[in-house]
């Protein structure tokens, strides 16, 4: 009897794991097919209206981290050199002594862009609701999305499921920060899974709120 259980739960254990790996694999799979021919070097990406900057951890001293200043130097690039008209910086302001847009959109403006041609969305709490909040409430059509590499396709594929005409540029420059760097790679096969379920379950973003004219207006100027 003893034995009969041990191969029934051995049985059932089988199956999860074939479970998991197999919604791993399918999110995988449709992350990289949806951003096939949408993720270029900085040098070759085609130029859009908006450049949508995702955000990334702040340090206590309020200076962006490796990874964030890094996304923030290829949208200053890119905007300088008219690739893009507008830089919506998305990011985490749950908080208020914790503020990744106030503090892209300060970093951008110090160093010469333009006030008025950089957007600050407070509510861009992960990439789904960045995409969505750029599509629904800031009325974006055509974007560049910036992160780091081992997130771009995730991140195109997902404003790209929100409507959002898509390219991506991915860092790759804060590879020098290695364990942080392995660690947010290996974190990025389970966040796959997520986004799928979000685009497939068509979820509001955490706060919507009303409509935003920032971008449209600065496209107008």
């Amino acid at each position: 009897m003893r034995r009969l259980l041990r191969i029934f739960t051995l049985r059932r254990l089988l199956m999860v794991v074939i479970l998991v790996v197999s919604v791993g694999f399918v999110s995988g799979l449709w992350v990289r097919v949806n951003a096939i021919g949408h993720v270029y070097s900085e040098q070759d990406v085609p130029s859009a209206p908006v450049a949508l900057v995702l955000g990334a951890k702040v340090e206590p001293s309020g200076e962006p981290s490796g990874f964030l200043l890094a996304r923030l130097e290829i949208a200053q690039r890119l905007l300088a050199a008219g690739r893009v008209r507008v830089v919506l910086v998305s990011g985490d302001h749950g908080a208020y002594v914790y503020d990744e847009s106030g503090t892209m959109r300060r970093w951008l403006i110090d160093r010469g862009a333009p006030a008025q041609q950089v957007v600050a969305d407070h509510a861009g709490f992960d990439t789904y609701d960045s995409c969505q909040r750029a599509k629904r409430i800031f009325g974006v059509d055509h974007a560049i999305v910036i992160t780091q590499s081992y997130h771009i396709k995730r991140a195109v594929s997902v404003c790209r499921a929100a409507g959002i005409e898509t390219d991506g540029v991915g860092d790759d420059t804060a590879r020098v920060f290695t364990p942080y760097w392995r660690h947010a790679f290996i974190r990025e096969q389970g966040a796959d899974v997520k986004a799928l379920w979000d685009v497939l379950s068509h979820r509001d973003p955490v706060f919507l709120g009303r409509h935003e004219t920032d971008v449209e207006d600065a496209l107008k100027g």
